[in-house]
């Protein structure tokens, strides 16, 4: 038989199936810890800022440069903790380490970070999308939070960030907090839409280990309420579903144009390499992680190397496994021909029987050839969904 493709349609399919890269960096400073944040940062000290950019180079150094990525991506922490000047030479650190200019660059913010001098920074160091973790409008949840930041500095923050001209915006909102009901967080909801943004993003408050919350749900001074989290997950969805935002992954939403390319690449099992204390890596064949510990990362570098926690060897089962976890997550599904063709080694006969198992059981559904996707009740039960993966 011959192949049928034509050679644009192969195009289209090599570029569909190419390894995307992605560079993540890690900024582990924060003035002060969020009541239910549980990745790693820690408070500055003496000379961490300007020690740190230092570290980053080195870290730099220790891999092949240029690196073709397609997206960057700085997380935290509290990026904007960095002063203007420290900021542009991280942007310059960064994108001299680069190829070429890659196609999104995102940074997160926090309303109280903010400045015209940052963003300035920013915007002329090449990045083109600004995440606020805004979280919160209402002072008494944002201080349940043990957020530091006012309702009038976010909106002040985002008006900022319009001023300077990013392509793209995201407002990241967290759901679920204590005493909040549907009506409260369909306020909240409204008051993120009327600023204009290009993407929000919308998290349901988890208890992390570690986490003063967890401590509290432990300690029996707050409790979860199952049915009323997916009453606002729907909440959620019929609100910015109508105002325009097109739901692409169970918490992210965005205008045409807008969604977040680098975290899409990683739930499609790309590559990525991660930058700073706790950044990790999936690259080459193996999935690692640098120690969460500013002094460990530091010792790494000091001793040439990276990377020395978790370190997994990456199989093409494990590969699967995950393409399907994370893919499910997101409204388009996931092709099972395009993904059996990636990772041929995988369960696929358990998996293609799972897909019908969901499917019969109104879980999902299957779209255009054998692309398998959740249902809006599918969506719901995400999490479970991906426990039965791991038990495929």
């Amino acid at each position: 038989m011959t192949n049928s493709l034509t050679v644009a349609e192969r195009s289209e399919q090599e570029k569909a199936e190419s390894v995307a890269l992605g560079v993540y960096v890690h900024v582990p400073f924060c003035s002060t810890t969020c009541e239910y944040c549980a990745f790693y940062q820690v408070r500055p000290q003496g000379d961490d800022l300007a020690r740190y950019l230092k570290d980053v180079e080195a870290e730099f150094a220790l891999v092949a440069t240029p690196l073709r990525a397609e997206t960057v991506f700085w997380g935290g922490g509290t990026p904007g903790l960095l002063p203007a000047k420290q900021l542009a030479e991280l942007c310059a650190l960064v994108r001299g380490n680069l190829a070429s200019a890659p196609a999104e660059w995102s940074v997160e913010m926090a309303p109280g970070t903010v400045t015209r001098e940052r963003l300035a920074a920013l915007r002329e160091g090449g990045v083109t999308r600004i995440s606020l973790g805004v979280q919160s409008f209402q002072p008494e949840l944002l201080a349940a939070l043990g957020r530091r930041h006012s309702r009038e500095q976010a909106l002040r923050a985002y008006d900022l960030v319009r001023a300077v001209g990013f392509v793209s915006v995201n407002l990241d909102m967290i759901f679920a907090l204590p005493a909040q009901d549907a009506a409260g967080w369909r306020s909240e909801l409204q008051a993120a839409i009327a600023l204009g943004p290009d993407h929000i993003s919308t998290y349901c408050l988890t208890f992390e280990e570690d986490t003063a919350l967890y401590a509290k749900l432990a300690q029996g001074k707050l409790s979860r309420d199952a049915e009323q989290e997916a009453a606002l997950y729907e909440t959620t969805w019929d609100t910015l579903g109508a105002a325009g935002f097109a739901q692409y992954e169970i918490s992210n939403y965005a205008r045409p144009g807008h969604a977040c390319r680098h975290n899409l690449n990683t739930w499609a099992m790309q590559e990525w390499l991660g930058f700073g204390p706790s950044g990790a890596s999936q690259h080459a064949g193996w999935r690692y992680q640098n120690p969460s510990d500013l002094d460990a990362w530091r010792r790494d570098l000091a001793a040439g190397r990276r990377g020395t926690v978790e370190r997994t060897e990456l199989s093409a089962d494990l590969l699967a496994a995950d393409t399907l976890i994370f893919g499910l997550r997101c409204n388009g599904g996931v092709d099972l021909v395009a993904a059996q063709r990636r990772f041929p080694s995988g369960k696929w006969p358990a998996y293609r029987a799972l897909a019908c198992r969901l499917v019969d059981e109104g879980l999902a559904e299957w779209g255009a050839s054998e692309v398998l996707r959740l249902t809006r009740r599918g969506r719901l039960l995400a999490d479970s969904v991906g426990a039965a993966v791991l038990e495929a």
